[in-house]
């Protein structure tokens, strides 16, 4: 298993925030945004991590993570000229990917739950990670059958047919660099990664998970300031002096 954090992009919403450095190198409480999502990575046992970035601020990125080895891994790095959809990250990853199965994490998703075992135990074809929220709008959402099962996933639908939300945690097999090649531009002009996911719907093979603790998705700043709050509150109960 192979692991990609996906921290290209402008972050448009959090100006002036992010006039003078990238997203996923603002802090979150004590530490940088893109070290939660490496932690996932990294307690999961991921340790071949493939970093994507924009060019802007690549330094930066080499400089406060480097090579990897002061974390236990090896960080590769790859540049995202233009953010043309999520799924564009398994097309300039294709050569990381390689034979191997990966996990993609979004550079800006926190979450308070241990995803080992799901990493550890899948196999073949994709699995997801949903969440209820009170904004399924801003999301991919997921559309259940009478039994319970995820029967489609819409992109940021007007009217969301339920209020489950597509997380950013993802984890496929090899097959998915071929499928994402596949893809076509969505109207908003990018491989959607709701598209890559519905591919794995229709064969049968897509597995939906659900999100127990925490998530944010910090892209905005009602979200960056409610994650740092709860970062705060969680390691302060845990080291109360």
């Amino acid at each position: 298993m192979k692991g990609i954090i996906l921290a290209g992009g402008s972050g448009t919403r959090l100006r002036p925030l992010t006039r003078v450095t990238s997203k996923q190198l603002l802090p979150i409480y004590d530490e940088p945004m893109i070290y939660y999502p490496l932690r996932t990575l990294l307690t999961a046992g991921i340790k071949d991590i493939l970093i994507i970035i924009a060019p802007d601020y690549a330094g930066d990125f080499l400089k406060l993570l480097g090579s990897g080895k002061e974390f236990g891994a090896k960080f590769t790095y790859e540049i995202q000229d233009k953010p043309e959809g999520l799924a564009q990250a398994f097309i300039i990853g294709a050569n990381f990917i390689g034979d191997d199965n990966v996990t993609m994490i979004l550079g800006d998703n926190l979450y308070e739950d241990d995803f080992s075992q799901a990493i550890r135990t899948f196999k073949s074809g994709g699995r997801i990670f949903i969440k209820k929220v009170p904004d399924p709008e801003r999301f991919g959402v997921a559309e259940f059958d009478d039994q319970g099962k995820v029967i489609s996933i819409e992109e940021k639908p007007k009217e969301p047919k339920s209020d489950y939300a597509v997380t950013g945690l993802y984890i496929y097999d090899n097959t998915v660099v071929k499928k994402a090649k596949s893809l076509k531009p969505s109207t908003r002009g990018e491989l959607e990664i709701t598209d890559l996911n519905n591919l794995y719907l229709k064969e049968g093979t897509l597995d939906v998970a659900f999100v127990e603790g925490e998530w944010f998705d910090t892209g905005t700043h009602e979200s960056l300031f409610a994650a740092s709050q709860f970062m705060r509150g969680k390691k302060l109960s845990k080291n109360p002096n």
